[in-house]
Order: structure tokens, then sequence, then C-alpha cells
């Protein structure tokens, strides 16, 4: 598809059947595991990617294709940052033309306590020597010379980027592929094989596969699939809602964001565009399950989430969703193969009225089209990337919260060189699994 989120009407681009026989299995045909099977297949190891519908489908097609370094946890601020060399490396060397584009990330304040939390980011930029700026209310006008509002300032990092994630992820699966990674879609990963408590292969709905290593970048699908095998972890997901507009005027050629809305300019001269305000949870077992590890969130943030009491079946957290099957029997993944959510039904209108009522020279926005997707979050609002010590050869990646597309390469990288043994050049202590189980406090992410 030359446009937008992936479904199963989309031919099959990488149709398998699996290798019998690999290093590494890496489940999940997203970002991140896409990029973790190019970083280990530069390291000369054989790997299978299984996706259980499309490459890229899910999230990873779905996000507002920013890439950036502001309003970064300061502990992923490093990996952000390696992430961004690494998507300029690749764009370079995949040859294709995905909408890479240096064109700064702004945040617009309303207020002068915006801008104060503005303020306190700037001390971690000039750690990390980002080019991030603080603009006053008249600077701020000048930067968005049809802009309708006073804002009383901006922050903005010119550096950040943007691209197109539906061209960006397919692009650098088809560099994989180049450099010997098997990927394989429309095929599940249903269980792991262990053998004396060690990883010793993984069962898809094709076959056996035998490995020594497994790398679980399942997105909104990593919980369920480590709940299966006794392994937990307090992941949930909630709905975002997206919508490209056609042409428009050139408003502003990089990504910005208020209170009310968030736009991107995009390769094909229209806006991707996001609503403001609080994502939707669908509330299911494990939202019961881990809902005193999310309390702190909540009292930091309590109007940061909408609720549904039901979320739709065959969903990860569906209330008659499987948490259990055999490796010889059809499993929730092949099930639901795309999370394909709906958007609201008056999301273009929203998003139509608060755009021009920012930009009334952008004149009628008309839209191309509108969708959905699960973002998969952690209480923290940081990842998980770890070894699972209780079952060795067994590695996760995952919990991105909203993330993963900007900071896909660089985890990728750095999960490569864990499955190694490698030393992975950043402090990883913050991204344990074991935060969740040790007794220490939990720290949470920036909003921002």
């Amino acid at each position: 598809m030359a446009g937008f989120p992936f479904t199963l009407e989309n031919p099959v681009e990488f149709p398998g059947p699996p290798l019998r026989e690999a290093d590494v299995v890496v489940i999940g045909g997203g970002v991140i595991g896409v990029s973790t099977a190019l970083y280990l297949a530069e390291r000369k190891l054989s790997v299978v990617v299984l996706e259980k519908g499309r490459i890229a489908a899910e999230q990873s097609s779905r996000n507002w294709g920013w890439i950036r370094k502001q309003g970064r946890d300061g502990d992923e601020l490093p990996i952000v940052i390696e992430a961004i060399r690494l998507w300029k490396e690749l764009a370079a060397e995949s040859g294709e033309d995905f909408g890479l584009t240096e064109a700064g990330v702004t945040y617009f304040a309303r207020t002068e306590r915006d801008v104060a939390d503005f303020d306190r980011f700037l001390a971690l930029a000039e750690r990390y020597a980002l080019d991030t700026r603080l603009l006053d209310d008249n600077e701020t006008a000048r930067m968005f010379p049809g802009i309708s509002r006073r804002f009383a300032g901006a922050l903005v990092t010119p550096s950040d980027m943007r691209a197109e994630p539906w061209l960006a992820v397919p692009a650098l699966a088809r560099l994989a592929r180049r450099k010997g990674v098997a990927l394989v879609e429309n095929c599940a990963a249903r269980t792991l094989d262990v053998s004396a408590g060690r990883i010793s292969g993984v069962y898809s709905e094709a076959g056996r596969i035998a490995c020594s290593a497994v790398v679980v970048a399942g997105g909104a699908w990593s919980s369920l699939f480590l709940q299966r095998h006794g392994i937990s972890i307090p992941q949930l997901s909630v709905r975002s809602a997206v919508a490209a507009t056609m042409p428009l005027p050139d408003i502003h050629g990089g990504a910005a964001s208020d209170d009310d809305i968030a736009f991107r300019r995009r390769q094909d001269g229209g806006y991707t565009l996001a609503p403001g305000g609080p994502n939707l949870l669908h509330v299911g077992p494990d939202a019961f399950r881990h809902v005193l590890k999310y309390l702190p969130a909540l009292k930091a943030n309590p109007l940061g989430t909408r609720y549904t009491p039901f979320a739709p079946a065959g969903y990860p957290d569906g209330w008659m969703t499987p948490r259990g099957w055999e490796a010889d029997e059809e499993s929730p993944f092949e099930a639901l193969r795309i999370l394909d959510p709906a958007p609201p039904r008056d999301l273009e209108r929203v998003l139509a009225r608060n755009f021009t009522r920012l930009f009334p020279s952008v004149g009628p926005v008309t839209f191309r089209q509108s969708w959905a997707g699960l973002i998969d979050a952690m209480p923290d609002v940081v990842p998980v990337i770890d070894r699972i010590e209780a079952r060795p050869g067994l590695f996760v990646g995952t919990g991105m919260s909203g993330h993963g597309f900007g900071i896909g390469p660089g985890v990728g990288r750095v999960i490569a060189d864990l499955v190694q043994g490698n030393p992975v050049g950043h402090d990883l202590t913050r991204f344990r699994f074991s935060r969740f189980t040790d007794g220490s406090p939990l720290k949470l992410g920036p909003s921002l």
C-alpha cells in the first residue's frame, strides 16, 4: 500500500516458510523486532522474524512519525540520540525514500507553568548537548506566522526528525532481508520450547524452529505471550487515534503539539493530525491485575487516560481472550492477525476544527484516512529492555509507551548486543525486567 496503516488486504511481501533452525527467533515484525533482526544479521547470526500479520501493520505504521529527543526520559535519551544517528545511516543504506527529514519538534506552552515544565527539560538538554531552545512569546509567534493564538512560549529542538512510518519500517525489513534475515508474515509464534530451563526453540503455526535465543518484541501482544509462559509484565494497551489530511498549504515543515492537537508535515504535502487529551484504555483482566503498579501514574495525571469497561473480543486484554493454549492449538495471535481499532466517530471533525482554529489560513481540511492503534504502555512510561534471567535465552523489548518508532533502531542495536552478551554501551538499569518485583520505587517518565 502506498498509503497508511497496513491491513490483511495488503499483499504478503515476506511469505516464508520459516527456517527450521536459526540462532535467534524474533517475535514481532514491528520497528523493534525488525531493527533487532537487522543488527543481529550484521553480526553474522541467522535470524527468523515471525510476524502474525503484516510487517509494521500495528503501531509501527500507526504512530505519528516523530523521531524526537525533545521531552524524552533522561535514561532513554542516550539511546534516542544513537537511534537518530542510526536512522540516518539506515535511510542511506536502504536506498529508499521514506521521508526522513530533519525539520524539528515544537511544544507550545499555554501558561507560565508550561514554560517552567519546559525549562526543567533544558537542564537535561544541556547535559546531552542538544540544540533545544526555549522560545518566548514573540519568538514563537515569529516561528509560526499564521498562528491564531498567543502562546506563552515554546520548546523547540530543530534537529529532531520526522518520517513516514508505513514506508520506513517495511524499508528496514527489506534491508534486513538483504542482510540474510528470514522474515515471515502470516506466521504467529505460539509457544516457546524450553529444555532444561533454557530456550531451545519456538513453536510457530508453521512448525518448530530450533534456536538458542528468542527476542519478544510483540508490542501490545508481548504481555499475553509472556503470560502463557509464567512471565508477568505490567503492560497495558491504550488506544490512540490519528488522521491524515489531503495536501494543505505549508504551515510548518516539522512537528508540533498543543493541548488540543498535534501535527506534522508529511512527505505528500498533507499533515498527520492527532488529538490532544487522553488516550483510551480498554479495561480487561490485566488492567485489574496490575492496577496497583499504575497508581503513581494515575495520581500524577488523573485525567491522562479515559476508560471503557470492556476490551473488545480478541484484544490482548480481552475478557474472553485465552490465557493458555498448546503449541498445536490455534493461538490468540492467529485469531486476530492485526489490531485495527476503530477511531472515534467524530475524530476528523474535531481535528479539522482544532487545526483550523489554530491556523485559520490553512483553509478547509479534508482527510485521506483516519485510524487508531494500540500503544504498549508501562506504569513508568519507559520500556522493558532486558534478558529474562529465569529463562536463559529469552530477551524482551516491549512497552515502548508511544516512543517505539523514534527509538526503534537504537533499541534494536542494544538488544542485538544484549543477545550476544556484548557491552551494550548504555545503562539499562532503568529498563530492567525486575524493577516491578524487586521492591524499588518506580520513577515516572516525563509526560512531555
